[in-house]
Order: structure tokens, then C-alpha cells, then sequence
């Protein structure tokens, strides 16, 4: 219980700093597309972010995680300086490589993501964006590492703050193609330079070791293809809508993506929280049942969670939105549920990462990804943008449910009953929702009420100890 309580504590403040930095955006969503002409400039938008996450991620090459996994294995201040300085010089070389390449071959590429070569402007964003990106999140390792977790929460307030007193003025000027990348960058240049500011003692290129960017190329190199298919799981289906039916249709599904991202302010404290929780306590003797738990626990606490977004999307979008962004409420509850779905495979893959086996999840994860980009391409063209995000959440539990199978076969996991009924009693519920509630909020929420009712009741056991626990 007490390494629960850790847990949940950074959870909660992890949360904090999440809803700081997610909250805003959400509020500010209903006025940038008000302030936008047409979903079509939202959709140009979007795709630029795509390219950025699909960079980024290519320029990192698994670093991130390799330096968390290595950070830890010595106590030793002088090597893991010479871990952070490691990485930061190595994503520094392969962002500016990345960065080369979308320069040098602009023109191609804007045809290809954009549709014309006219937008070349947005793809020079774009590069920028993925070069800080790329050591922007090495410079932020050593503060996740010495849980400074106020320093999180402030920098993730003023990241924000920043995007919009740069946005809204290039969009109150007619900038619509440019604004919401210029913000971007914007954004990520403050929060590299206040990382670094803060986390200097941490980095000097002097201390480069290529010993040790050996041994974090080991632990990296097996995740980048799975980063990868990350980025097929949350970004690829914007492109696939924008060839499939058009740029406009990909502003609709990235408004509802940006509602159902609240998902973020549970998967973005579990983050925050969970990698120095699961690496801090890999060597305890009841890590297998503390990670199962764990695994169980969010996993009721994201269905009972999206039984309310199924429930109230109608109703908030027709609130919050205006015209043809009405029509993303159909898309929004299962974008909701589709990261909380990603969180729980990093908590069971998790397993395969403290054995030092990274290569499990890539194949995993493949079947998943392969599942959602077959299904995009059936749907989308018959169901248009709900066809998309159906198609994202079921490749996710396709990878948990082969994840836990697996884990479970090599004694690593261990799935409870009571779990099991959860699950499929939030299946039930969405077949229901979809084919008879989902034009009756009154309905939906009777329905939403009674699935968070019987998830208490599977784990008011837990719910009270944790509650009357003295420590």
C-alpha cells in the first residue's frame, strides 16, 4: 500500500501539472475554430503536428526510455551526467539530420502531406518544431528523474500561455495557415530554453562517452520502432482522412481528437508518475502483483472515466461548437478511451522493459498497428471520421489483450477476474450507446451511472483500505 501511495501521489501532482497544461487548450479550442474560416485551415494545421510527433520521435529514437532505464542503474551523479550529456548530444545530431532532410526535400514532401507545394511555408515550421522537439525532451530528463514536480507544473502552465499570446494575434490578422505552427514553435523554444536553464549541471558535450551511448543505443534502438508505431496509432489517420476523404475532414476529426485528448490529464499524470515509480521499484520482491494492481486499478479508472464522455459528447459538443464541428462528437469518446488503452500497455509492456526485452513490444505493438491502418482504410471511406477512431481504439486492445497473454504466459502479469467482467461490461455499454443511446443524453448517462456504480462495486474492497489506510 505504501509504494501504491507513491504512486498515486505522483499521479495526483503529475495530474495537476497535466491539467494545467491541458485544461487551457480545451477552453481555448471552441474560440480558434471560431477564429478560423474553415476546417480546412485546422486540418493543415493538424497534419503539421502529425509530422512534427512522427519526427520527433524518429529523432529521439527511443532515448528518452533509455535514458530513464539507465539513469537508475547507478547512483553514481558523474555517470549519470555523462548519461544525460550522452543523449543530449546524440538527439541533437539525429534532430538536426531530421531537420535536413524535411528542408532539403520541402517541396516533395508539402505535395505529399499537404496536397500542394504552395504550403512549403508550414513545412519549414514543421522542421523547426521537430529539431527543438527532439532535445527538448532529453533537457526535461533530470528534472522527471529528481522528481522535481513543481517545476513541472509551472513550466506546463506557462507552455500555454505562450502558444496562445501567439496564436490568437496571427489569427486575428488572417495568418490562418501559419499561426497555429508559429505557436508551436514558440512553445517549444520556451520550455527548451527553461528546461536547460534549470538542468545546465546535468549537460556538458565534453562528457560525451560513446561507451555509453552504446549501452543506451542497446535499450533504444528495439524501442524506436515501436515510437513509430505509436505514431501510426494517434497520427496516421489524420493523413489516411486527409487522402481519403479530404483536408476538411481532418480539421472535424482533429477537433474531436482535441476533446478526447482529455484523456491526457489521465495518461500525462500516469506518465509522469509511473516511470519513476516503475523503475524505482523493479527490484522489489512483489513487483509482479504491485504492477498488475496497477495495471487494474487505471484500467477501471479510464472505463469509468469514458462511460462519461460516451455519455455527455453529444450534448458538449453541440454546447462548445458551432456548424460541421458539431459532426466530431461521434469520434470524441473513443479518442478518449484510445490513450487510456496506450497507458495501460505501457504499464503491462513495462514488464518486458524491466528484463531488459524491449523486442516483445515492437511485435505486439505491429499486430495492433497493422490492425488499426487495415481498419482505417475499410472504414473511413464507409463511416468517414468515426471509422478512424474506431479503428485506433481497437488496435490498442488488440496489443493489450496480446500483451497480457503473453505476460501472463511468462509469469509476469496477472489479470484478475474482476477486470475481466470490468471490461467487458464497458464493451457492452459502448455497443449500447452506439446503437441505442447515443441520441438521448438523458439515456446515456442512466447507462454511464450504472457502469461507474458496478465498477465501485467490483473494487470497493480496495477503495476502502486505501481510503482507511493510516500510512
Amino acid at each position: 500500500m505504501e509504494k501504491f501511495k507513491l504512486f498515486i501521489s505522483n499521479f495526483l501532482i503529475y495530474g495537476f501539472g497535466s491539467i494545467i497544461s491541458s485544461v487551457i487548450p480545451l477552453i481555448m479550442l471552441p474560440v480558434i475554430t471560431r477564429l478560423m474560416p474553415d476546417s480546412f485551415y485546422y486540418g493543415l494545421s493538424d497534419i503539421s503536428n502529425t509530422i512534427v510527433q512522427f519526427g520527433t520521435a524518429l529523432a529521439v529514437m527511443g532515448m528518452y526510455d533509455a535514458v530513464f532505464r539507465l539513469f537508475f542503474d547507478r547512483e553514481d551523479e558523474d555517470f549519470q551526467r555523462t548519461v544525460c550529456s550522452t543523449a543530449l548530444v546524440f538527439t541533437l545530431i539525429s534532430s538536426l539530420i531530421v531537420f535536413l532532410i524535411l528542408i532539403l526535400f520541402r517541396e516533395n514532401l508539402s505535395l505529399l502531406f499537404f496536397g500542394n507545394e504552395k504550403y512549403c511555408n508550414i513545412l519549414y515550421l514543421t522542421a523547426i518544431s521537430i529539431f527543438i522537439g527532439g532535445t527538448n525532451s532529453i533537457v526535461q530528463i533530470p528534472t522527471r528523474t529528481q522528481n522535481r514536480r513543481i517545476v513541472f507544473i509551472v513550466l506546463n502552465t506557462i507552455g500555454p500561455v505562450v502558444s496562445y499570446a501567439i496564436s490568437i494575434p496571427l489569427l486575428l490578422n488572417g495568418y490562418y495557415l501559419i499561426a497555429l505552427p508559429v505557436a508551436a514553435v514558440g512553445t517549444a523554444l520556451t520550455k527548451e530554453i527553461s528546461f536547460y536553464v534549470i538542468n545546465r549541471k546535468w549537460f556538458d558535450v565534453r562528457l560525451f562517452d560513446t561507451k555509453v551511448l552504446k549501452q543506451l543505443l542497446v535499450i533504444a534502438i528495439p524501442l524506436l520502432p515501436n515510437f513509430l508505431i505509436y505514431w501510426i496509432f494517434n497520427s496516421s489517420d489524420r493523413l489516411m482522412i486527409s487522402w481519403l476523404i479530404g483536408a476538411s475532414f481532418t480539421g472535424i476529426y482533429a477537433v474531436g481528437a482535441k476533446i478526447g485528448s482529455a484523456a491526457q490529464l489521465i495518461y500525462q499524470a500516469f506518465a509522469g508518475g509511473w516511470q519513476f515509480f516503475a523503475f524505482s521499484t523493479m527490484n522489489e520482491e512483489q513487483q509482479v502483483e504491485n504492477n498488475s494492481r496497477i495495471f487494474e486499478y487505471l484500467g477501471a479508472i479510464s472505463f469509468g472515466c469514458a462511460t462519461l464522455v460516451f455519455a455527455l459528447s453529444h450534448w458538449l459538443f453541440r454546447l462548445l461548437f458551432t456548424g460541421v464541428y458539431i459532426d466530431a462528437y461521434i469520434c470524441a469518446p473513443y479518442l478518449f478511451l484510445a490513450p487510456l488503452m496506450q497507458m495501460l500497455f505501457q504499464v503491462a509492456a513495462n514488464q518486458f522493459l524491466v528484463v531488459k526485452k524491449t523486442w516483445p513490444n515492437m511485435l505486439i505493438l505491429s499486430v495492433g498497428a497493422i490492425s488499426n491502418v487495415l481498419l482505417n482504410l475499410f472504414l473511413i471511406p464507409r463511416i468517414g471520421v468515426e471509422g478512424a477512431s474506431i479503428a485506433t481504439l481497437v488496435g490498442y486492445i488488440v496489443s493489450d489483450i496480446i500483451c497480457c497473454v503473453v505476460l501472463c504466459k511468462m509469469k509476469l502479469m496477472i489479470v484478475y477476474q474482476r477486470f475481466i467482467l470490468c471490461t467487458l461490461v464497458m464493451l457492452l455499454f459502448i455497443i449500447a450507446w452506439r446503437f441505442f443511446l447515443i441520441s438521448s443524453t438523458l439515456y446515456s448517462c442512466v447507462g454511464a451511472i450504472g457502469v461507474i456504480s458496478y465498477i465501485i462495486y467490483l473494487y470497493w474492497p480496495d477503495i476502502y483500505l486505501l481510503l482507511n489506510s493510516k500510512k
